[in-house]
């Protein structure tokens, strides 16, 4: 007599990868845009690995990211899965609502004008 064990049930398979979806990109890419009209920025780059998404902002190409905008959703329930880190590694804001966070960088858009 063979004696066969009980099929478990199909677990909830978590994503390979992070990535940002078409709304965020759209935010991202409306501010991206506007700092690029302004001569601010000048090339991105995107990542997207098993526990986060980052999209990094670039003066120039051959630089470290000035900034990088970073997806988390294991922090989704406390501290926000998006964040705004600086150059040095210090993160600049940090929330649940993506538009919100980017403001930090929108404020460095608005200069008094001689």
């Amino acid at each position: 007599m063979n004696v066969v064990p009980p099929t478990p049930f199909p677990r909830a398979s978590t994503p390979e990868q992070v990535a940002f979806d078409r709304a965020e990109m759209g935010v991202i890419l409306t501010l991206y845009g506007r700092m690029v009209a302004a001569g601010e920025w000048r090339d991105y780059g995107i990542s997207c690995l098993r526990e986060v998404a980052v999209f990094s902002i670039f003066r120039r190409t051959a630089e470290h990211p000035l900034y990088r905008i970073e997806k988390r959703p294991r922090l989704r329930n406390r501290q926000g899965q998006y964040a705004v880190i600086g150059m040095d590694g210090q993160i600049l804001k940090r929330g649940h609502d993506l538009k919100t966070v980017l403001r930090v960088l929108d404020k460095k858009l608005i200069r008094p004008v001689d």
